[in-house]
């Protein structure tokens, strides 16, 4: 056997075959010799794509078991699923079992995997703290976290300390007040509203820490070093599959073993001077508001509550009068319309991370420079008034199961902006095209009363003569809740705000109701008395105020994640014969 740092090559034997193994750069690979010696077929794994080597027959899942021999190792690594179907996207924990001629041989093989892991793989986590919804979903994120995510923590050797949340906003609090020294990210085990939590407690500590307030509508926030992980287990996970392409814990705890980093941008909402919240998602205004606010109406339902919610404010054919103005991007660079999708690796995000810190270098990129906005290079503000069915921006493609390409199917995560869609008011069969070509391929934008436009900032206001939301707050009571509705349903008791809370990711997150209209939208299929102004739908929470600016913070958080793998190019485990001679997607990477 020769060791060296650039080479190790030995004969291995998987069950009763025989296999040329070779450790060599950064890849792993082992190929099926015949009796005459012949090559067939080659299996390649990425070194950053091991997740651990143990002495001995082991398996992790379902059940951990340990069979100790002298001459064998099991190499644990990243397994995609099949290219298509409803695979694609999925990562599972490959297993190979190797036997050695002699247990030096074995020992020597082990340790210098393990020194390649160690070389290739710097960026790996190796203390995380976790918080687990135990009432999100089908309250399965204990199960999830212990029989799923928990033993490949243990095998990847990363240390956890876990916290099982009892209210709303529990991990918000834990991460804006508590010591995290020594933590290399955070882990949510549940749906959007625990991911929120995570996002506001994360931006809402580097904000404290840098000296930074929260609270100017055009002040510039300082991105997070400390990455945030998403284990899905909550009743919606749009976040999760935006970015990963698939809701499964495992898929997801694998991303976060290797150390993918993911940039995300992130749209700060205000309301006048005062941070109302943080979304990555979707702000939406009209139809998609409406909707949330009568699914709140309908809890009891479970996740079926949003289709019938869907179905009823689209049969009230509701529209607004608004006016909207945005601070568009620069069209040189990207368009809403060009047809192109955001995947890991994507150019675009990687060439705005130039563009939004160009004084930073590669190593101080994320921890020593601030978002590159100034009002010196905004451009002009574009306004635009008239009646609305719905008013949405998101920060990605808000893709999910039902709608596989999203509200904006070319918004990308990392650019630094955001795609403002305004549906203007239309007859009922038209708008349930579009709804309809949500769930299809076909282009949502390709209609006469749609317009999208890719924008870094915008500005919403009623028009004069509109009432506005606090007149009519004072009058009626609420059948609604702001940030923390959903958690604090999901929790059993909730988290009273106390008074000398100062931070802005604190002062927006009420998790007790708050006043706002009552909005009775339905009586049988007719509607009640048409509001003059909806409500806001800001990642799946009712906002307090109807009058709002938002603006995009490009990559100012990291996600472990890579974004969405394309089917052909970004395949780390090669399945090929001796022909292949480095012209697969893999080593043409």
């Amino acid at each position: 056997m020769e060791i060296n740092t650039l080479r190790v090559e030995s004969s291995l034997w998987i069950g009763s075959k025989r296999y040329r193994a070779a450790l060599s750069g950064w890849y792993f690979s082992w190929t099926e010799l015949d009796k005459k010696n012949r090559e067939k077929k080659t299996v390649s794994v990425r070194v950053a794509e091991v997740i651990g080597v143990e002495d001995g027959r082991v398996e992790v899942l379902p059940q951990k078991k340990v069979e100790d021999t002298d001459r064998d190792f099991t190499l644990f690594y990243v397994k995609r699923g099949g290219r298509g179907g409803s695979q694609r996207g999925h990562w599972t924990l490959g297993r190979t079992q190797f036997s050695c001629p002699s247990r030096d041989l074995r020992d020597q093989w082990v340790t210098q995997l393990r020194t390649a892991l160690k070389t290739h793989s710097p960026s790996r986590p190796h203390r995380l703290l976790v918080f687990i919804n135990p009432y999100g979903g089908k309250q399965r994120g204990k199960q999830i976290y212990h029989s799923l995510v928990a033993p490949l923590f243990e095998l990847a050797g990363i240390s956890s300390h876990v916290v099982v949340t009892e209210r709303a906003n529990q991990a918000r609090d834990h991460i804006l007040k508590k010591d995290l020294t020594g933590f290399d990210g955070v882990v949510c085990v549940g749906g959007d509203g625990m991911f929120s939590e995570l996002l506001h407690g994360v931006i809402g500590r580097t904000q404290q820490e840098a000296g930074l307030s929260e609270h100017d509508p055009n002040g510039v926030l300082r991105p997070c070093d400390l990455h945030i992980g998403i284990i899905p287990a909550g009743s919606t996970d749009c976040v999760c599959f935006a970015t990963v392409g698939v809701n499964d814990p495992v898929t997801s705890a694998l991303h976060i073993i290797i150390g993918d980093s993911q940039p995300l941008d992130v749209c700060a909402v205000h309301h006048m001077s005062a941070l109302v919240r943080y979304s990555v998602s979707l702000v939406g205004y009209g139809f998609y508001g409406d909707v949330l606010a009568e699914s709140e109406r309908h809890r009891w339902m479970g996740p079926l509550r949003y289709d019938y919610s869907g179905a009823m404010v689209y049969l009230c054919n509701q529209s607004y009068q608004a006016t909207v103005q945005f601070l568009p991007a620069d069209p040189g660079l990207s368009s809403p319309r060009d047809k192109t999708r955001c995947l890991s690796g994507c150019r675009v995000c990687s060439e705005s991370t130039e563009r939004l810190f160009p004084l930073s270098d590669s190593c101080s990129l994320y921890s020593d420079k601030l978002s590159q906005y100034s009002d010196q290079s905004e451009g002009e503000w574009v306004s635009v008034t008239g009646r609305f069915k719905c008013i949405s921006l998101t920060c990605m493609s808000s893709s999910c199961p039902k709608s596989p390409l999203g509200l904006s199917p070319s918004a990308h995560l990392a650019d630094g902006t955001g795609d403002l869609i305004l549906v203007r008011d239309t007859n009922q069969l038209s708008f349930l095209t579009y709804l309809h070509r949500h769930t299809t391929s076909q282009d949502q934008f390709d209609l006469p009363f749609v317009e999208v436009h890719r924008v870094k900032a915008f500005r919403f206001s009623l028009p004069p003569g509109e009432p506005y939301e606090d007149d009519d707050n004072e009058e009626e009571e609420d059948g609604r809740m702001d940030h923390g509705a959903e958690e604090a349903m999901e929790h059993p008791s909730s988290l009273p705000q106390g008074p000398d809370s100062r931070s802005g990711s604190q002062l927006n997150l009420a998790s007790t109701p708050a006043k706002s209209r009552k909005r009775d939208f339905l009586c049988g299929l007719c509607c009640s008395k048409r509001p003059a102004v909806s409500v806001w739908n800001c990642d799946g929470e009712l906002l307090p105020h109807t009058e709002i600016s938002c603006r995009v913070h490009g990559q100012l958080v990291r996600l472990y994640a890579r974004g969405i793998e394309d089917d052909g190019g970004t395949w780390g485990l090669c399945e090929d014969s001796r022909h292949c001679k480095g012209k697969c997607a893999l080593h043409s990477r």
